[in-house]
């Protein structure tokens, strides 16, 4: 496995000082965030400067396992959707031009919607899922959905079953179990259901349960990441695992994306040695 960490925490860092200090730190990874708000925005990733990252990536020693591209596909009015659903392809078409030894990164998102509505929405979102993936597979890109706790996908069978029902190959898991941690399912329960489907993943800390609970930086909270990573082993995953910083932490006020990183490598470096667990370079 690797020790990643997504910019998700790093909305108005410049990339170039988010790769050194993440380099220089120790991490393996990096899942560059593209959403609007970032300073890798994709509307701003020219083609110059989609080179020009990939040369920093290369020269830090950064991996890139995935892109986080999140945006809803379940908006209702058409003409948002379709605005929606042509980002996301361009996010893809992204993944193509920042393709490393191993292929393209995956392209993470979360589905949007309400957990109310997955009955009654399920065959569009069936159907948007579909379109999406299909897209990504002309390209040689995999799709890693995220079940989010409040979404339409909030739990692990939901996620499964949602796989099941696309019947893509392309179609896999961004795995962040802080969302059914906070739902109250064991490690073991939410591991064994998704580590088989699942391309990357997302860790964060938290404490209390949905919806009274809290995101947190990694070491502030309860979870138990040695256990957590023994049983990613065991259940056979061997890619990145990537910290996030929640958009919880981020609103505090004396919030330092930059310390956040150093404590988040701190806590995460020392549990992978705890857990006897090598990782890969």
């Amino acid at each position: 496995m690797k020790l990643g960490y997504s910019t998700w925490g790093m909305p108005t860092v410049p990339v170039d000082v988010a790769l050194s200090h993440l380099a220089t730190l120790g991490f393996d990874a990096v899942e560059l965030t593209v959403i609007p708000g970032y300073s890798t925005e994709l509307s701003s990733l020219t083609k110059s400067e989609r080179r020009r990252i990939l040369k920093l990536l290369k020269k830090y020693g950064l991996a890139l396992p995935a892109i986080a591209g999140h945006t809803s596909l379940m908006e209702e009015d058409p003409k948002v959707h379709a605005a929606n659903l042509k980002r996301l392809q361009k996010t893809i078409d992204l993944a193509v031009d920042w393709a490393g030894p191993d292929g393209p990164p995956a392209i993470d998102t979360t589905a949007g919607g309400q957990p109310d509505g997955w009955e009654s929405h399920l065959g569009l979102l069936i159907e948007r899922t579909q379109e999406l993936a299909a897209y990504a597979q002309t390209k040689g890109v995999t799709l890693a959905m995220e079940p989010h706790v409040g979404s339409i996908i909030d739990t692990p069978h939901k996620m499964v079953e949602l796989i099941q029902m696309v019947g893509r190959p392309n179609v896999k898991v961004n795995f962040d179990i802080s969302h059914f941690n906070v739902m109250g399912y064991s490690i073991e329960e939410s591991v064994s259901t998704l580590a088989p489907h699942a391309v990357h993943t997302h860790v964060k800390d938290e404490t209390g349960r949905f919806p009274n609970h809290q995101f947190l930086i990694p070491g502030e909270g309860v979870f138990d990441y040695v256990a957590y990573l023994q049983s990613m082993q065991r259940h056979g995953y061997t890619g990145c695992i990537s910290a996030e910083v929640s958009v919880m932490v981020q609103r505090r006020p004396n919030y330092d994306p930059l310390r956040a990183a150093t404590q988040t490598y701190a806590t995460l470096a020392a549990a992978f040695e705890t857990a006897g667990i090598e990782r890969s370079r």
